[in-house]
């Protein structure tokens, strides 16, 4: 087990990477602590369960919603939890999320951690502190930013992992090399996936690799100000359609890195969208899904990031290169309908 603890504004996290769920015991006892997870990673792992208090949601984004936050709640008070509670989250990005929001206002709040079990959530999800929930087709509409205090990544988990959720988490690992990191994008060009899934020391180091990339950049700008808005990349568009179209959070971030590739194109004379393209074929993701223009345009003038016409968008100079454009909504709608026709 390897322990690496960042500084963040107010508090800081512990990360054990390459840890065994066992030792979650030695982080926090069993006395004082919640675990939440849902029903898929529950029944995949009962026996690790055994002897911790827990609340158990139902699987998927769409309840990603405040009536689990509220179910979590009325459990918590069940239980009789109180300030010195500790609530840690066991499972994929929607069960971080929930769990950090709804410890982030229990009574003001309690202090919370995770052992996430997808790679989306070991790479992305469960770090930097952003706790929310969806609102009808509106992603992460509601929440906060509250870092937790720990994240314990046992790669056991990953074993009952279906291949689809490997192929979703590979997209948030591809977004980390466009924006921050062109050695990464070699070496994710130079294997496949099969290799990352068979080779625990290579994976260990992958995601080891991306969770302190984004972490740092978190550290640097904890309440997106500056260089955390990177983190965005393909999200303004894959937020619009994921919902919408009931998409894979991860398929949804690599159609929306296409599209902002195609943009950056224009804007940024960037010259690397068939090597992307042809990249996120490779870990088995879409670069493509057919979309009603207006709905996902009007979805977009939602988007959090918009700031009256004015969206800002994150494209690319160059592989491992991301920058922060301000595009008026309507030079984003041009593109949006040209795309919709391309089907």
């Amino acid at each position: 087990m390897k322990k690496i603890k960042l500084d963040f504004s107010t508090s800081s996290t512990e990360y054990f990477f390459d840890a065994s769920f066992d030792q979650l015991e030695k982080i926090t006892s069993k006395d004082n602590t919640v675990l939440v997870t849902d029903e898929n990673v529950l029944n995949k792992n009962k026996s690790k369960f055994k002897g911790w208090k827990t609340i158990v949601l139902q699987p998927g984004e769409r309840f990603k919603t405040q009536a689990a936050v509220d179910s979590i709640i009325e459990q918590l008070i069940g239980f009789g939890a109180d300030r010195k509670t500790f609530l840690v989250g066991i499972g994929g990005g929607v069960v971080t999320d929930i769990t950090g929001y709804a410890a982030s206002i229990y009574m003001r709040g309690i202090k919370f951690g995770f052992v996430p079990t997808s790679i989306l959530a070991m790479v992305d999800a469960s770090i930097g502190g952003k706790n929310g929930i969806d609102v009808g087709v509106y992603k992460n509409m509601v929440g906060l930013i509250r870092q937790p205090s720990f994240l314990l990544y046992d790669y056991s988990l990953l074993k009952s992992l279906p291949k689809e959720e490997w192929v979703n988490g590979f997209a948030e690992i591809i977004k980390h090399a466009c924006i921050k990191d062109a050695a990464m994008f070699k070496l994710l060009e130079e294997n496949k996936l099969s290799t990352f899934q068979k080779d625990k020391t290579l994976l260990n180091k992958l995601i080891q690799r991306n969770a302190m990339l984004k972490s740092k950049v978190v550290q640097q700008d904890e309440f997106e100000q500056g260089d955390r808005k990177l983190l965005n990349f393909g999200h303004t568009f894959g937020h619009a359609i994921e919902n919408s179209y009931e998409l894979p959070h991860g398929h949804a971030v690599s159609i929306g890195m296409v599209v902002a590739s195609v943009i950056s194109e224009a804007y940024k004379k960037f010259k690397d969208t068939s090597r992307l393209t042809a990249l996120i074929k490779q870990y088995g993701l879409p670069v493509y899904h057919s979309f009603d223009a207006e709905k996902v345009l009007a979805v977009m003038q939602s988007d959090k990031k918009k700031v009256k016409d004015i969206i800002h968008y994150v494209l690319l100079e160059k592989i491992g290169k991301g920058v922060v454009h301000s595009l008026n909504v309507s030079e984003i709608e041009a593109i949006v309908k040209q795309l919709a026709k391309a089907d």
